[in-house]
């Protein structure tokens, strides 16, 4: 069963170990498929070269390309591949996150495979690290690689939305749950539905006294575990696999990957951009530097990538 044919490893460079080639070179043998290797490079000096032509500098372009490929060859690939064909790209751009996805759309690739470490809280507020603008604007899914390996019989997780009625919501429910049921078969693992519903707002309680937290409580907890239950029979997941939490996803989904030895979690991203992002965030970037498991982030079906160009 191939459910990627065409996929877009991103190599580190300023790492030994290439988890997230490793990663996509299990996965093709679990499910065959084409793997391309990819590596932006840019040196601004050669920018600021002014006493070359424009052709000039091109050439001394393509020559650090040319040399970034044998060396990712001999180097990065070789030592962790054994009888994989592995196309190697690599492009001269300044901003890694752009190359990638641009790379997505001119070439139509279905995933893009990334390895990923924890990121600075107070600096991820200020500059957005490369992982995120990649969760954000990469039209394909993303599947974010940690140090822990994939288990034989593990638990995949989809992380569901259950409890709510906007269409993007709704959307991504149905295909992160395809997903999790795909990469569950892929890997013989069993698939397990999770949603956090939020408890009674605190400024409520005090300002409203005769306001009846248990019966509020009591009624979101019925909400959404009816919502689950619709999900879950639609994809003829059993009802010891449901697990609706009362929480922020931030909270629950990480305590419960933990508690279910979860070996991937699937969460869908709305690829939030601009002050939103900035000020908000997305439940997934939130999410993924608190898991010990890799995360495939799936985008709507009608999602816009905003570096497509007609």
């Amino acid at each position: 069963m191939s459910i990627y044919n065409n996929i877009l490893v991103v190599l580190d460079p300023s790492v030994e170990t290439q988890k997230a080639l490793n990663r996509a070179i299990e996965l093709v043998r679990l499910q065959g498929g084409k793997l391309t290797a990819f590596l932006a490079v840019y040196d601004f000096s050669y920018e600021m070269t002014t006493m070359l032509s424009g052709d000039e500098r091109e050439t001394m372009r393509q020559a650090v390309i040319k040399d970034r490929e044998l060396w990712a060859g001999k180097y990065m690939i070789a030592p962790h591949n054994i009888g994989i064909d592995i196309e190697i790209k690599v492009v001269w751009h300044n901003r890694p996150f752009e190359a990638i996805v641009l790379a997505v759309l001119e070439d139509n690739y279905d995933l893009v495979i990334k390895g990923t470490h924890d990121h600075d809280v107070l600096k991820s507020m200020i500059f957005t690290p490369t992982d995120w603008h990649i969760l954000r604007k990469c039209p394909c899914p993303v599947l974010m690689v940690k140090d822990n390996e994939w288990r034989q019989g593990g638990n995949i997780i989809a992380a569901v939305n259950a409890g709510s009625e906007k269409e993007h919501h709704l959307s991504l429910n149905q295909r992160v749950i395809s997903r999790a049921l795909q990469m569950a078969t892929l890997l013989q693992a069993e698939t397990h539905l999770v949603n956090a519903y939020p408890g009674t707002p605190i400024n409520i309680a005090i300002e409203i006294p005769e306001f009846n937290i248990q019966e509020y409580n009591s009624t979101m907890k019925h909400h959404h575990f009816d919502a689950v239950a619709a999900l879950a029979k639609q994809f003829d997941i059993d009802a010891k696999h449901w697990h609706v939490s009362e929480g922020i996803p931030e909270d629950v989904l990480p305590k419960l990957a933990k508690k279910l030895n979860a070996t991937m979690m699937i969460i869908g991203t709305i690829g939030r951009t601009g002050l939103s992002a900035a000020i908000i965030g997305n439940t997934a970037e939130h999410v993924i530097d608190r898991l010990d498991c890799d995360v495939l982030a799936v985008k709507p079906a009608n999602f816009v990538c905003p570096l497509h160009k007609d």
